[in-house]
C-alpha cells in the first residue's frame, strides 16, 4: 500500500514539475490591422502603449508573414501550421454554407491540449459554424465569440440557448422574416451585420452589442486565466478580436478618442483591454512564464474608405499578394528567452506558431508533413540567426514566391484601383531596397525570376491550382 503512494506521489510530483516548465501562451490575432497601425510599427496616429511596452519587453518580428490575406485561410494556416489549401480552406466561409476546418486536421489547440493543457478560444472563429467545426471540435476546451464576421449573420440552422438575450427587439420572429424577406447575393438583406455571440455551441446573444465585445473578450480572457491557474493548468488562450474589421464599433470609453478616427478608437481600445490581460497576467504571477504573441490575419482592408488602416511602407493590402496583403505587424514576448527590445527581419510565419509552440511546450506534433518551422532560434536573438524557410509563397487572387529578398510575382492583382498598374505580372522585387514593390527588375535579373517561377510551380502543384 505504501509503495502504491510512494509512486503515486512520485507521479504526481513529475506532473506538477512537467506542468511548472511548461509556458502559458497568449495568441492575440486581430482582423484586418495594418502594417503600420502600431506606434511601435510607426503610426503617426494612433496609441499603443501597451503593445508598445510588449515590443519593449520583447521582440517586433518586421517580416512576419501570413499564409492567406483572407480570414478563414489564414486562420486555418496559423492554427495546423499548414498551407491553408492544403486543409481545404481556400477562401472565406459564409453562414449557410457549406465547409470549414474539417477536425481531421489537428490544432494547435489538440496538440497543447494533449500535452496537459487548458484551452479556449475567443472571438472569432470564421473556420465553419456547424457543430463538427467548431472550437469546442477543434481542440479547445471551450468558445466565447462570434464565429465569423461581424458584416455577416446568423446561419438558419443556429442553436440558440434557452435564456438567449435577444436585443433592440429582435427574436425568432424577426429571424424567421429575415430568411423569408429579401435575399442578395445569398445573404439576408435585413439581418447583414447581425451577428450571434456564441458561448460553446449556443447563441446567447443576438444581436451581438459589438460596441462591449473587445472589452468583453479580454474579461472572458481574464476569467479563463484565472480559472487555469487555480487549476494548476497551463493554459493556451487564441483570443482573436473581431475588429478591425468593418462594421467598426468601440465603446463610449474610446469612441472619439482617437486621431486615427473610428479605426483609430477601435485599435486603442484593443491595446486597452491587451494591457488588462498582461496586467492580470502580473497579478496571476505567470507573466515571466507566458509567451505572449500579439498579430494580424492579415494587412488593411483599403476599400473601406475611412474605416481601414495602413500597410505603408508596404503596398497594397488584404486580399493581394503583395507585402501589404500578408506582411503583418507582430509583437512576442518571452521573459528570459526573447530578448527585450529585440528585432527580427528573418522571415518568419504564422504557420510557424504551431510546430514552434509545441516543440517548446513538449507536445507531439500531428504526423503530417507542416509547412511552418520551429523558430525558437529566432527567439532568443542571436546574431546571425537565418529564417528557416528558403521560400515562402503566396496564393490567393494574386501568385507568388518570396526568398530572402527577392520576390517573384507570377500574376499581380490589385484591389484599390489607384495602386493597379500596367503589368499583371511577371514581376521581380528587390524588398531589401524596394519594400513597396515599385520597381520592376525582372529583366536585370532574369535567372532570379526563372529559379523563382520555377519553385512557386512546384508549389501551385502541390496544393492544386
Amino acid at each position: 500500500m505504501k509503495k502504491g503512494i510512494a509512486v503515486l506521489t512520485l507521479f504526481l510530483a513529475i506532473t506538477v514539475l512537467s506542468s511548472a516548465d511548461q509556458p502559458n501562451i497568449v495568441i492575440i490575432f486581430n482582423d484586418d490591422q495594418g502594417y503600420r497601425d502600431l506606434g511601435c510599427f510607426g503610426s503617426p496616429d494612433i496609441r499603443t502603449p501597451r503593445v508598445d511596452q510588449l515590443a519593449e519587453e520583447g521582440m517586433r518580428f518586421t517580416s512576419f508573414l501570413v499564409a492567406s490575406p483572407v480570414c478563414s485561410a489564414s486562420r486555418a494556416a496559423l492554427l495546423t501550421g499548414r498551407y491553408p489549401q492544403l486543409v481545404g480552406v481556400r477562401g472565406v466561409f459564409w453562414p449557410d454554407r457549406p465547409g470549414g476546418l474539417e477536425p481531421e486536421h489537428v490544432t494547435i489547440a489538440e496538440s497543447l491540449k494533449d500535452a496537459g493543457y487548458a484551452t479556449a478560444a475567443v472571438g472569432k472563429w470564421h473556420l465553419g459554424d456547424k457543430l463538427q467545426y467548431l472550437p469546442t471540435n477543434q481542440g479547445f476546451d471551450s468558445y466565447y465569440g462570434i464565429p465569423y464576421s461581424n458584416d455577416m449573420f446568423p446561419a438558419s440552422d443556429m442553436k440558440y440557448a434557452k435564456d438567449c438575450l435577444f436585443r433592440d427587439g429582435h427574436g425568432f420572429d424577426t429571424l424567421k422574416a429575415g430568411f423569408e424577406g429579401e435575399i442578395r447575393n445569398g445573404n439576408p438583406r435585413s439581418l447583414k451585420n447581425l451577428v450571434p455571440l456564441m458561448r460553446d455551441e449556443e447563441c446567447i446573444e443576438f444581436p451581438t452589442d459589438q460596441s462591449t465585445i473587445t472589452r468583453r473578450y479580454a474579461d472572458e480572457g481574464i476569467k479563463f486565466i484565472t480559472r487555469s491557474v487555480e487549476e494548476g493548468k497551463p493554459f493556451f488562450l487564441y483570443l482573436a478580436n473581431t475588429m478591425p474589421h468593418t462594421p467598426l464599433f468601440a465603446s463610449e470609453q474610446f469612441l472619439g478618442k482617437s486621431k486615427g478616427g473610428i479605426y483609430g478608437d477601435v485599435i486603442e481600445e484593443i491595446d486597452y483591454n491587451t494591457g488588462r490581460i498582461m496586467d492580470h497576467l502580473d497579478k496571476m504571477g505567470v507573466a515571466h512564464n507566458t509567451i505572449f504573441i500579439f498579430t494580424s490575419d492579415n494587412g488593411p482592408w483599403l476599400t473601406q474608405k475611412g474605416r481601414s488602416g495602413s500597410a505603408l511602407p508596404l503596398f497594397e493590402g488584404k486580399f493581394t499578394s503583395f507585402e501589404g496583403g500578408q506582411r503583418v505587424p507582430c509583437v512576442m514576448r518571452w521573459p528570459k528567452v526573447i530578448p527585450a527590445g529585440s528585432e527580427c527581419d528573418e522571415i518568419a510565419l504564422s504557420m510557424d506558431l504551431h510546430p514552434t509552440l509545441a516543440n517548446i511546450a513538449g507536445a507531439d506534433l500531428p504526423d503530417v508533413e507542416l509547412d511552418g518551422k520551429d523558430i525558437r532560434h529566432l527567439f532568443k536573438g542571436r546574431k546571425g540567426a537565418k529564417s528557416p524557410h528558403k521560400y515562402f509563397f503566396y496564393y490567393h487572387q494574386g501568385q507568388a514566391v518570396r526568398s530572402g529578398n527577392w520576390k517573384y510575382h507570377k500574376k499581380e492583382s490589385f484591389k484599390v484601383k489607384e495602386t493597379a498598374r500596367d503589368t499583371g505580372g511577371p514581376t521581380l522585387y528587390n524588398l531589401k531596397n524596394d519594400i513597396g514593390e515599385a520597381n520592376n527588375v525582372i529583366d536585370e535579373h532574369p535567372e532570379i525570376a526563372e529559379r523563382l517561377a520555377a519553385k512557386l510551380e512546384e508549389h501551385l502543384k502541390r496544393i492544386g491550382k
